[in-house]
């Protein structure tokens, strides 16, 4: 496939989930331009990188620092572009996201916390960040656990800490539910989220909870519903993963 008909290709998906986010909207009386779609670029080679952004998405996600850095000097990319890193975060990995991504959504640790934030101060940029929650408990998850008063106790007063770092700026949340092939089986966890976002909001007010980032490819219609403000859409839009 030529570089054009990828593009255009392309283009033509993303405009069939943009059509799904404006529906999902309008079912629950939200406004569709508040719902950011994050194209997931994981996995995926220049070429296709390249494609999406011709074909005018300017908000891409990605899961591994190391891999986004090696294809950004083969890019053709416009200022107004967004790299979102969306994955786990290890911690020795930070240097690389604060010196070339703009957002952090897996913000999942006040250890991580404090060492983007010294890496920001380094590079002479701030950030806004997503804190991770592990709403559906489980272990092969990351982000703070939510579920029990001491996990929540925690919660708080790593809140308390990281909204004194300087150059993190809290935006809201994150989850990553369990994977359904239905995604009504979603909605508890998404509905969740909402919930503790709406806590937050009412105990740290001083704080930005605007953002919830939550639905994926199979499931994102139904975090709309619940009240998601960034959609993590890659497998819908660019296909399988180029795992090498």
């Amino acid at each position: 496939m030529g570089k054009m008909s990828l593009s255009n290709d392309i283009h033509a998906r993303i405009q069939a989930v943009q059509e799904k986010i404006e529906k999902a909207a309008a079912r629950c009386g939200r406004d569709a331009g508040d719902v950011t779609l994050v194209v997931v670029t994981k996995a995926q080679p220049v070429e296709v990188v390249q494609a999406v952004i011709d074909a005018g998405a300017r908000v891409l996600g990605e899961n591994y620092p190391e891999e986004t850095t090696e294809k950004i000097p083969h890019l053709n990319i416009p200022e107004t572009l967004s790299w979102h890193m969306i994955g786990h975060l290890q911690s020795r990995k930070s240097k690389l996201v604060a010196e070339h991504f703009h957002y952090l959504q897996s913000l999942d640790s006040l250890s991580l916390a404090r060492k983007l934030d010294r890496h920001l101060e380094e590079a002479g940029r701030k950030m806004d960040v997503l804190l991770e929650c592990n709403v559906g408990e489980e272990e092969t998850k990351h982000g703070w656990g939510v579920s029990s008063s001491s996990e929540l106790n925690s919660f708080y007063a790593d809140i308390e800490a990281i909204s004194k770092l300087p150059n993190l700026r809290i935006r809201g949340l994150m989850c990553m539910p369990p994977l359904f092939e239905d995604a009504e089986l979603a909605r508890p966890y998404f509905l969740r989220l909402r919930r503790l976002r709406d806590d937050l909001r009412r105990d740290y007010p001083m704080l930005d909870w605007s953002a919830l980032s939550m639905g994926t490819s199979v499931d994102y219609t139904v975090a709309i519903e619940e009240g998601a403000t960034f959609v993590r859409v890659g497998t819908a839009i660019v296909g399988p993963r180029h795992y090498s």
